[in-house]
């Protein structure tokens, strides 16, 4: 991933859908410890169980994007998780689904989260959200992002978990 910033390349979307074909995105994972779950939403254009999140805007700072995407999408505010801090976790190159497929380099941020706070999830974005338990990984059926096992691997091993996904 160095290599594709230091080269000069653009880095981030200009032009809906996909331009440039590949482009810096952002994932927020809203962890509740201390219930051992994580809330993923159905996204309804991927059809698929994600993380909010999205596309950074031309010279925004990776960590406002998300911040400001879980506002947008959430209408939440959750402070960074303290055993992650404010820099990305996990960090993925993904090409995207049809019918508008380009590649997201994606910077995955955890966030300390609650599943009993007031989440209003936008339903122009989303289909539902929901918590999934961290250690069972019979709950975890549907369709998920392609990385997301491997990000779930990571997160439980700091979080001493058994793997989910």
């Amino acid at each position: 991933m160095t290599d594709w910033i230091d080269s000069g390349s653009p880095l981030f979307r200009t032009a809906r859908p996909a331009t440039p074909d590949q482009h810096l995105a952002v994932y927020a994972a809203l962890v509740d410890e201390a219930a051992g779950a994580i809330m993923l939403v159905d996204h309804a254009k991927a059809k698929a169980w994600l993380m909010p999140g999205g596309h950074v805007d031309p010279d925004e700072d990776p960590r406002v994007t998300v911040v400001r995407e879980l506002d947008e999408e959430l209408k939440v505010d959750p402070p960074f998780h303290s055993r992650f801090g404010s820099d990305p976790f996990f960090l993925t190159v993904t090409e995207t689904r049809p019918p508008h497929v380009h590649t997201d380099v994606t910077m995955w941020f955890v966030f300390a989260a609650d599943q009993n706070q007031e989440i209003v999830p936008d339903p122009a974005e989303f289909s539902q959200c929901r918590w999934f338990p961290l250690g069972d990984p019979t709950a975890w059926v549907g369709n998920f992002d392609p990385q997301m096992s491997r990000f779930m691997e990571k997160l439980s091993s700091v979080l001493d978990l058994v793997t989910a996904g």
